[in-house]
């Protein structure tokens, strides 16, 4: 007899033998031997195997005698399943197609659903316990959870955006792309309809029901809303199930869409070009270019009116070319007097500013502008200033006019590439309007340039000659001054007198050290501040009468460019703190180091003066001290320079300054 291949099978054998209502042992063993369905019986007490028939014997590929040595517990792959197996037993009393992994004589283990039931066998409570192989189906089981999680990770990591859409509508499973990409999650839409807000407008909505319904596998190009409530460009494509249900397979074709818009606009806009240039380079006529070039323009734009406004002295103009729809006003011709233009967004376009305005009554303009506006129907426009170049003079120098396009019929968004599109047309339309009086500006430009440069070079020349002459006297009569200061020294017998009037001259000194440096140098108008700086402080060491070897100094100077105020301060600042350092820093050293560091920042340039003494006392407040010295420093660096300092007092004393960095014109 073969053996039963499903669970149903194996009840109906079950039932048809009647094993549970045999009345005798006899009788039972005679009903067990004959079916084909492994089976044994076993003592409830202890598990000890009392009965089994032969398939059980092929099954757990035993022999008849090792069998009755066995307990049901060696079956079990896990032995503590048997316990779990009992308590589910002992619940409910019977146990019908329980999953439990099991173990052959020869090790090997399979999985078998099985099905107990008490009886009375040899006068003892025993159990019959039947079984059924289901290992093939486990291993089926196993292997569709591995291509599902296989799928799934496929799903959740591909970049498309995946959605299952039942009969009705209703979203039912999505990816992570999908909700990455339209910012929604899943549970959002358990209560909401999904293409509602993907697709606000009803028009749009109906063409993406009437895609998905279509069994077409084709795609489709959407506008579809995400979560912020922008839009982006998508592409979809539909698969639908026997079961009616629907996979939508999605992409973010943004990038690609906004790359095609880009490249078409490109063409679009060197094809224009290049009409125009091949005008300019044909045509002398200023006029023909100009009405070529805004039709050219209102046809690449799709708008209602393309005009050019040329500027007047005073800011009225005229409107020198159009081409404009037949359902609007023509202007051309038009004068236009009004002080918008002197005081509002004529001083931009001066700047080269161009606009681009959706809609005029939302755009903060004033009221003369509208009732301009509103004079010719304009609702939108884009304005760009045609700027020409004067005497050789950047881009920008003059603004003869303006290229404008006008949107009369309604508001308009305007996408960049239109405004980028008139901006660059502003280029050969002023290159046309110079081609006429190039080559006579350019002659006059010349001899005007020849002229100015002879004069300009005698000028700077007597300049030259005039700065340095005032160096040279300024530098003797600070010399002349400090000169008087040390006779006047050599008078006195109070030696803090004497110091201080020293310490005068070290100050004159530093002054003028550079008015000294600067009429020697072969550029009148630059410092060499390092070899200001050096000189500096030897003169200092020297005034100090500081030994050779004694002091070290360091100094590490950027290539900076100070002014003659900025000059004078930093000496005076160096001279201040230097002289401090070598009065008091070293008093009971032998030796020791002071550097002096000017650095090139952003915008800035930082000082540093510091020196490895023993340093200001901690509680000491430098800026209120009352000295001389320390006050003129802080008001130097704070007033004149317009900066800020500030001391470290750990190891020596640091001050560091920072002030800002000007140009040669200031």
């Amino acid at each position: 007899m073969l053996l039963p291949e499903t669970e149903k099978q194996r009840l109906e054998i079950l039932n048809q033998y009647a094993i549970l209502d045999s009345p005798t042992e006899e009788v039972l063993r005679a009903i067990l031997a004959a079916i084909p369905i492994p089976l044994l019986i076993s003592r409830l007490s202890d598990g000890l195997i009392l009965y089994s028939n032969q398939e059980l014997l092929q099954t757990f590929r035993l022999s008849s005698n090792d069998l009755f040595k066995q307990k049901t517990l060696d079956f079990y792959h896990e032995p503590s399943e048997r316990q779990k197996l009992l308590r589910a037993f002992a619940q409910d009393g019977s146990l019908h197609n329980y999953e439990i992994q099991l173990k052959r004589a020869d090790g090997t283990t399979f999985w078998a659903s099985i099905s107990l039931q008490i009886l009375t066998f040899n006068g003892e409570s025993a159990i019959l316990t039947v079984f059924y192989d289901i290992t093939a189906r486990k291993n089926n089981e196993a292997n569709l959870q591995k291509q599902n999680e296989f799928l799934q990770n496929i799903f959740e990591n591909i970049p498309l955006m995946i959605a299952l859409i039942d009969e009705q509508g209703k979203l039912q499973w999505v990816n992570q792309e999908w909700e990455r990409i339209l910012g929604w999650d899943f549970q959002y839409f358990q209560t909401r309809d999904v293409l509602e807000a993907l697709y606000p407008n009803p028009n749009d909505r109906q063409y993406a029901i009437n895609f998905i319904q279509s069994a077409k596998r084709i795609w489709g190009d959407f506008k579809t809303q995400v979560r912020d409530g922008s839009f982006i460009d998508t592409s979809w494509t539909n698969v639908h199930l026997a079961n009616g249900q629907i996979i939508g397979i999605g992409q973010n074709i943004t990038d690609r869409k906004q790359t095609e818009q880009a490249l078409k606009t490109q063409i679009e806009r060197e094809q224009l070009m290049r009409r125009v240039a091949q005008r300019i380079h044909q045509s002398l006529n200023l006029q023909d270019i100009l009405n070529a070039t805004v039709q050219e323009v209102r046809d690449l734009l799709e708008v209602d009116r393309v005009i050019i406004f040329r500027f007047a002295s005073d800011m009225s103009g005229r409107i020198v070319a159009e081409s404009v729809d037949s359902k609007w006003t023509i202007s051309l011709g038009a004068d236009i007097v009004d002080t918008c233009f002197q005081t509002g967004a004529g001083k931009d376009y001066y700047q080269g500013h161009k606009r681009a305005i959706a809609n005029i009554y939302e755009a903060g303009l004033t009221d003369c502008h509208l009732r301009l506006l509103e004079q010719f129907d304009v609702k939108a426009n884009l304005v760009v200033p045609i700027l020409v170049e004067i005497n050789g003079e950047n881009r920008g120098s003059c603004l003869w006019g303006l290229l404008i396009a006008h949107q009369c019929s309604g508001p308009r968004e305007w996408e960049e590439h239109h405004l980028d599109l008139l901006d660059q047309l502003s280029v050969p339309i002023a290159i046309a309007i110079q081609q006429s009086s190039i080559l006579q500006q350019a002659q006059t430009e010349l001899a005007q340039r020849q002229i100015a440069e002879v004069k300009l070079r005698s000028a700077l020349a007597e300049k030259e000659v005039l700065l340095k002459e005032i160096h040279h006297r300024v530098k003797n009569n600070l010399q002349i001054v400090s000169g008087l200061l040390q006779l006047q020294s050599h008078t006195l017998n109070d030696l803090e007198t004497i110091k201080v009037l020293r310490e005068s001259q070290n100050r004159i000194e530093s002054i003028s050290l550079i008015h000294k440096n600067l009429y020697t140098s072969p550029n009148i108008g630059k410092l060499d501040v390092a070899d200001y700086i050096n000189n500096l402080v030897t003169s200092l060491l020297i005034s100090y009468q500081i030994v050779p070897g004694r002091i070290s100094l360091e100094t590490n100077i950027d290539s900076v460019y100070l002014n003659v105020d900025q000059a004078i301060a930093c000496g005076l600042i160096i001279n201040e703190l230097i002289s401090n350092a070598l009065k008091h820093a070293f008093t009971n050293r032998q030796t020791g180091s002071i550097s002096i560091t000017l650095k090139n920042l952003v915008n800035n340039i930082e000082m540093i003066i510091q020196d490895n003494g023993t340093g200001l006392p901690k509680d000491l407040d430098w800026r209120n001290i009352g000295s001389l010295g320390l006050s003129l420093v802080y008001d130097l660096v704070t007033e004149q320079l317009e900066g800020n300092i500030t001391l470290e007092n750990n190891h020596g004393t640091v001050f560091k300054i920072k002030f800002p960095q000007l140009t040669l014109q200031q």
